[in-house]
């Protein structure tokens, strides 16, 4: 048996209705028919979905971490400040030629921006 893509990365939470709309925020995704549901949620459901789902019994030091490519990462940036999460490391040049930021969400999983230097045609 072959994997060749992720299906779903889903995030458990004790306030799904909270975490799910900071992502629809963060990520300009309109809500679906599913806002108000409190025990799980849809933030994406294209190729790989992101899901919110309720945890009643969260673990201690469970964590996440996601990473999304974006187009501007300086765009991105303000976003994040905006919307006053909590911004671990600004946007950084990598050895590799990727800039990259990280931020926790609201529940303190840890996520990351980044965006590649386009090609020159």
């Amino acid at each position: 048996m072959k994997i060749r893509r992720i299906g779903e990365v889903c995030l458990l939470t004790g306030d799904v209705v909270r975490l799910a709309s900071f992502y629809r925020k963060l990520l300009g995704v309109l809500p679906g028919e599913d806002v108000a549901d409190e025990m799980h949620q849809f933030v994406l459901a294209e190729e790989t979905a992101l899901t919110v789902m309720r945890d009643d019994h969260p673990r201690e030091g469970q964590s996440a971490v996601l990473a999304f490519t974006v187009e501007d990462i300086q765009e991105a940036h303000q976003r994040v400040q905006e919307m006053g999460a909590e911004i671990v490391e600004p946007p950084t040049v990598r050895p590799w030629g990727a800039v990259s930021m990280s931020f926790c969400d609201p529940d303190g999983n840890m996520v990351f921006f980044r965006s590649f230097k386009k090609e020159e045609t």
